[in-house]
């Protein structure tokens, strides 16, 4: 790769976060940073870590990021936003490395990787997922190492394909099985053998499986992306489009006798439909019900960046070519799409959190005060739906104040769904909760008694009269009585 292109693919990257946003705080990553947190600071979260540790122990996430942020010396958000930067230009870097293998024209190659990055926030089907998220977490790292797989397996590098797949076995178990499931396809094609679909084999699971508790069944109602049954018909669209486009590919590529794009587009197009006969097996029986946690449509990830990159360098031989005004008029629109889509999606709160720089939104300033103001061992209840909230965008209590919470019904169910152990406890934390706008003082007290809860954070206006010793227009941050030793010294 010429020194121009690193350049360029620096420059995309760049503009894909000026395009996307930056929010280190939101939605997964109130799962992913506590177990990065834990790691730089063992004494958080003395309660409730089983929610996020369910996932940090399975993952080389946490270490790595702790790590790094250890041997650099820079601030934890400082250490996050260069790993943002990192993933999307490694993303970006195999992308290109992909299209090189699908086409000869210069052109065709930067479409594809153009538009990867203009479209890295696109809904993945109704998997509920980004092709990468406005924050950095395993799966940005791992559709990397998934891509790069795939580049190396092309090249007939197989060694180096299998070191691919087992970094993003390291970084992300779950989604880099799709990845080898596609390598192993891959190889079977090009030995033209046949690759026989095995859905079936699935269905004795369900009988070896322990049939779903009532708990789990709870857990499952408040994930309906798991169930193919349930998306909408534009979601199931979404699958089901690809996979044609996918066969149109394939036709293209005989006629035009590219047989790698032709190999890589079958493969893709073959783990699709057999990932999609698998999730609707999973989707009908309730006792496949905990079963489809492994959410087989998850493959989509892969498939929609391959996807991008064969429209991308398509789109780039034979439209755009050489021609500038064409690149305008065609990304243009794209970028300025993608960034009123993601503005709507985080209107209370900047379009970049940089790292350093005073959040505007009000849930997180009470969030960072509770992290300034707050003994390490408090535990704090909220609103369990609380990043469903409108102005919440989204953002982590958690992560932000580094304090210990009760279970919330959004973040914390995900953890659940993953692992039904945890289902009984979830629930009985969440009901708890219930009805938590019309919480009075005793309903606060009986938190405090039942959970040893000695802060609550409310939504003004409050319905309770307590001692809440930050308030802001939307938020207050309240003390419930002098639990430990700790907090005693702290608010004497």
């Amino acid at each position: 790769m010429k020194f121009r292109d690193i350049g360029f693919l620096v420059g995309l990257t760049f503009a894909a976060v000026i395009v996307h946003g930056y929010h280190p705080n939101a939605e997964d990553a109130a799962i992913y940073l506590p177990g990065v947190e834990k790691q730089l600071w063992p004494e958080l979260f003395p309660f409730n870590q089983q929610f996020f540790t369910s996932h940090a122990r399975f993952t080389i996430f946490p270490q790595l990021i702790a790590w790094s942020v250890k041997v650099t010396h820079l601030s934890l958000y400082q250490g996050l936003f260069l790993w943002h930067l990192l993933s999307i230009f490694l993303l970006l870097w195999a992308c290109f490395r992909l299209a090189s293998l699908c086409t000869p024209s210069v052109p065709g190659r930067w479409a594809a990787v153009s538009l990867v990055a203009a479209l890295l926030t696109l809904p993945v089907a109704g998997t509920a997922l980004y092709i990468m998220d406005q924050y950095v977490n395993p799966r940005n790292l791992c559709a990397f190492a998934a891509v790069l797989a795939v580049v190396m397996l092309v090249e007939g590098r197989y060694r180096l394909a299998g070191l691919c797949l087992i970094l993003g076995g390291a970084i992300h178990p779950f989604m880099s099985f799709f990845a080898f499931a596609f390598c192993a396809l891959y190889i079977l094609m090009e030995q033209s053998a046949r690759w026989r679909t095995t859905p079936a084999s699935v269905i004795p699971l369900g009988f070896l499986y322990p049939a779903p508790t009532p708990a789990y069944h709870q857990v499952a109602l408040t994930h309906p992306y798991h169930y193919l049954v349930h998306w909408q018909w534009y979601e199931v669209l979404g699958a089901v489009g690809p996979l044609c486009i996918f066969w149109i590919v394939t036709r293209f590529a005989v006629r035009q006798r590219r047989e790698k794009l032709q190999r890589i587009s079958q493969a893709a197009m073959l783990l699709g439909a057999c990932s999609l006969v698998v999730a609707l097996i999973l989707a009908i029986p309730s006792r496949f019900e905990v079963l489809a946690r492994i959410q087989p449509l998850r493959s989509f990830y892969l498939l929609y960046v391959l996807l991008l990159v064969f429209l991308g360098t398509t789109l780039g031989e034979y439209v755009l070519k050489a021609r500038a005004w064409r690149w305008i008029l065609a990304f243009l629109p794209i970028g300025v799409g993608m960034f009123a889509a993601q503005r709507s999606l985080f209107p209370e709160s900047a379009h970049i959190e940089l790292p350093g720089v005073q959040s505007r939104n009000p849930w997180v300033q009470a969030f960072e005060w509770s992290r300034d103001n707050t003994p390490l061992d408090a535990r704090f209840a909220l609103d369990p739906d609380h990043m469903r909230i409108t102005g919440e965008d989204s953002n982590g209590f958690r992560a932000i104040s580094q304090r210990s919470m009760l279970a919330d019904a959004v973040k914390d169910s995900g953890a659940v769904s993953m692992f039904p152990p945890l289902a009984e406890e979830w629930l009985q934390q969440v009901d708890a909760q219930k009805h938590w706008e019309d919480f009075q003082v005793e309903d606060f007290e009986r938190l405090q008694a039942e959970y040893g809860i000695d802060w609550v954070v409310l939504q003004q206006p409050m319905r309770a009269t307590l001692q809440c010793p930050y308030q802001n227009p939307e938020v207050a941050v309240c003390r419930l009585g002098f639990g430990s030793p700790i907090t005693q010294q702290i608010l004497h």
